[in-house]
Order: C-alpha cells, then structure tokens, then sequence
C-alpha cells in the first residue's frame, strides 16, 4: 500500500511503500543496535554539534527503558489518580 508524505513545508509531496515506523521505542531501538552493528570499530561519529567524536565502538550503548509499574498518575486536571499496573 502506498502513502503520500509531505516534506519542505508542505511543498514537496511523494509516494511511498507502507512500512512500520523505527523513530521510537524497541523498534528505534532495534533499528539503532544493527545499524551500530554494521559500522566498523574504528569508524567516527560525530558529537556535541560536531566539535567531539567518539569511535563506534566506544560508543556507549542506551540505557534500558525503566519499568513503570507501579507509579501513580494524576488523572481529570490533577483530582483523581490511578496506579499503572
């Protein structure tokens, strides 16, 4: 299935393949972890607005989500809250 996506301020419109999304979560997380994989060891990234880098495989590896069970939220403007479980 094909969609459209906009791009340059609404300017340029094209088409492309329906495919799951990989900016956010495990699935970023996924694509971040094989896409370090395939550098090689020496290879350099660049950071901290391009004034420092780091070699690839120095690079430190993401933290893993911490689990919210149990934490209250504040539900209704703040006058009711629920446990997440």
């Amino acid at each position: 299935m094909k969609i459209k996506k906009v791009s340059g301020r609404g300017t340029s419109i094209r088409e492309e393949e329906d495919k799951p999304q990989n900016w956010s979560g495990e699935q970023y997380r996924e694509f971040q972890k094989k896409r370090m994989e395939g550098l090689g060891k020496d290879t350099k990234i660049s950071m901290g607005r391009g004034t420092g880098s780091v070699k690839a495989g120095e690079y430190p590896k993401a933290p893993e989500k911490p689990s919210t069970k149990g934490f209250t939220v504040t539900t209704g403007r703040g006058t009711g809250k629920r446990k997440i479980e």
